[in-house]
């Protein structure tokens, strides 16, 4: 059994915020003593419920004397071999003695390395996260790469799908383009908007909607946006889902508009729903997508190519989008498995606290 403290300081949650919940929560379920700190009232902290060990921490900032102090703390009571942060303020705010334990940042992007070069190791989340690191005088010695996972999806309940359609008042017919994630320029959703609108409303007879699951901060701007284009009779905003599940189980096809993506958790929660995927040509959806065998691929920022391509994966015959789906579903079984991932991170874990 290894002991690990896992440090995160969002409040909302994201892509990066719901791989937090699922790494740790596998290890506690592995039987490996952990312990999770956030903010408190975050998100992530009432998705790990009651039954995982908590310590709150606010972490206002890089400044926040009082919670670098705590965590501190927390390292020197609980004596983790291993203290795992994620993103730049935790890691800014965590310094850990190379004595007390083994600090690893995990990234999930292409960040300033200014707050994360105090590390003990780092993990980043692709390749070409990985490749960033060392080129950036990180040593390649203490570089892995290590993906997300994504849990198994259960199988709806009966009449669950059909529930969803009728609260968002979505006709049983009718095909959905889904997408999902936060509403922030670099997912590209005022590109998705300009692509739905040049696409027909009906699609082999059948009306064709468009459902976004996400908050941030262009929400108010999106759907005035969409009034603009006369799409809003024919767009469905959620706001952010905790179990996106069944709205992965509802799409007809998945679109990541992304203009900037590191990798695309996205892209993962619908392979492992069996949703047909195009994205754009983001660093991370280039690397997980094999173009035209798992998923399409487009150009990022034109959204007249992605109605096209929208259109062309609606129009497909089933033995074609069951056979990207197949590809999608594999490549969760193989490399982005729960398994394989935890399998992963325990392996390095007792490879770095060896090396003490």
């Amino acid at each position: 059994m290894i002991h690990t403290l896992h440090i995160i300081g969002s409040k909302k949650s994201g892509g990066a915020e719901r791989f937090y919940v699922r790494l740790v929560g596998a290890l506690h379920e592995r039987g490996h003593p952990v312990r999770a700190v956030s903010p408190p009232g975050s998100e992530v902290a009432q998705q790990l419920g009651a039954g995982i060990p908590q310590t709150p921490v606010p972490m206002y900032g890089v400044w926040d004397l009082w919670s670098r102090w705590r965590i501190q703390r927390l390292v020197e009571t609980y004596r983790p071999a291993i203290v795992q942060t994620y993103m730049g303020r935790a890691t800014r705010l965590t310094h850990v003695k190379p004595a007390a334990a083994v600090h690893v940042a995990r990234l999930g992007g292409y960040y300033n390395l200014k707050g994360y070069r105090h590390a003990h190791a780092w993990v980043g989340n692709t390749r070409g996260i990985c490749d960033y690191l060392v080129k950036n005088g990180l040593p390649a010695s203490k570089v892995f790469h290590i993906g997300n996972f994504v849990d198994a999806p259960a199988p709806a309940a009966p009449g669950q799908l059909h529930a969803l359609r009728a609260h968002w008042r979505i006709p049983d017919e009718a095909l959905i383009v889904l997408s999902v994630g936060r509403l922030h320029p670099n997912k590209g959703f005022a590109d998705l908007l300009e692509a739905f609108t040049a696409l027909p409303q009906t699609v082999h007879n059948r009306p064709l909607y468009l459902l976004i699951a996400g908050d941030g901060p262009l929400a108010g701007a999106l759907r005035t946006r969409a009034d603009e284009l006369g799409i809003t009779p024919r767009t469905r905003w959620t706001g952010w889902q905790n179990d996106l599940s069944p709205f992965y189980q509802s799409a007809s096809v998945f679109v990541s508009a992304a203009r900037h993506e590191p990798l695309g958790n996205v892209i993962l929660e619908a392979w492992a729903h069996g949703a047909p995927i195009i994205a754009t040509r983001t660093l991370g959806a280039e690397e997980l997508i094999e173009h035209e065998t798992s998923g399409l691929l487009t150009l990022c920022a034109q959204p007249e190519r992605l109605a096209r391509d929208i259109l062309h994966l609606l129009e497909q015959d089933d033995a074609a989008r069951r056979a990207l789906i197949e590809r999608g579903l594999q490549n969760i079984r193989t490399a982005y498995s729960k398994e394989a991932v935890v399998n992963a991170y325990l392996d390095l874990y007792q490879r770095l606290a060896g090396e003490r």
